[in-house]
């Protein structure tokens, strides 16, 4: 049973839950009957969750229902006031910048935006920035710095946009600024990647203290379609270079690469995403209570170490 055809037995068993709940009119179905449903869920989904390979994890990012950058943004924070423009040249979409608190932690808040419809992802290019993104992102962690608050980044993304616009603007240079200054931050910066983690559309927004990922998200640098080919010729070997790339939290936290791994539940439901955000949220804050009592002289010289380590 492939990923897909879970995801399809799942929700069959879903929508016998609501025809039974609908048409039992102001009598609710038994109770034993619905038990029974769900434990054959928990059950199917179980069963599976042994046995995910590296190209169900890449599907699993890239779910439609996975929450998204508002929403992530909405669950941790408190008193988010958002934030707008490059001052250079436009305000892009598909970087969210806030300020708002962690509980009583004033940060900085970087993420991501992709949408569910056409027309959200329209509005955020699919997740894929322009360099005004980036250059927004880089203004507000310079600002984070001047006040001292922490930088948290939220990434879902494919990769950076690839448009003719984006190169003439300086795209390249954008990503490669962010991390020049991102290497040298004085504040603590937590990253946290909750679907794709693509190119250096991701990179640029993760030279970070603590890299924290959701278990069914991927960190690589390019999509196992792109790396299928431009080695074998062939993207519909996306599967085989899912495998070969090491791209999913679990490999990457092995070769010590990230530094936390929040367990996910296999779910195709808004519920099961809930479950995995409060998860999330007291893993992030351990982690950033953890880096907050580090001097800045401390801070720095980790996250030199961290990234030196990285290839040897």
């Amino acid at each position: 049973m492939n990923i897909g055809t879970l995801e399809k037995k799942w929700q069959m068993i879903e929508e016998e839950k609501n025809r039974m709940i609908q048409n039992s009119s102001d009598i609710l179905p038994s109770d034993t009957i619905l038990q029974e449903l769900e434990k054959k869920q928990r059950e199917l989904l179980r069963t599976y969750e042994k046995n995910l390979s590296a190209w169900d994890r890449v599907y699993l990012s890239r779910h439609i229902q996975r929450p998204k950058a508002k929403e992530w943004i909405s669950y941790l924070f408190d008193e988010v006031f958002y934030l707008h423009g490059d001052r250079y040249y436009a305000d892009d979409g598909t970087i969210l910048g806030a300020v708002g608190y962690f509980g009583k932690i004033p940060v900085t808040i970087i993420g991501t935006n992709k949408g569910r419809t056409l027309e959200e992802n329209m509005e955020c290019n699919f997740g894929m920035s322009n360099p005004e993104g980036y250059r927004k992102a880089l203004r507000l962690m310079k600002q984070a710095e001047k006040f001292s608050r922490p930088v948290i980044t939220i990434i879902d993304t494919p990769g950076a946009y690839p448009g003719i616009g984006a190169e003439e603007r300086g795209q390249g240079e954008a990503i490669a600024r962010n991390l020049f200054y991102m290497s040298d931050l004085k504040v603590p910066v937590i990253s946290l990647i909750t679907g794709e983690g693509g190119s250096g559309g991701a990179l640029a927004l993760s030279v970070s203290d603590e890299i924290i990922m959701l278990e069914n998200s991927t960190f690589s640098i390019l999509s196992p379609e792109g790396f299928a080919s431009i080695l074998w010729k062939d993207a519909k070997l996306a599967k085989e270079a899912a495998e070969k790339m090491k791209m999913t939290a679990g490999d990457l936290y092995y070769r010590g690469l990230i530094d936390g791994v929040v367990r996910e539940d296999i779910s195709f439901s808004k519920q099961g995403f809930e479950d995995t955000m409060f998860r999330c949220k007291e893993i992030l804050q351990e982690h950033l209570e953890k880096q907050m009592k580090l001097s800045v002289e401390e801070r720095l010289c980790r996250r030199y170490s961290k990234y030196r380590k990285i290839g040897q």
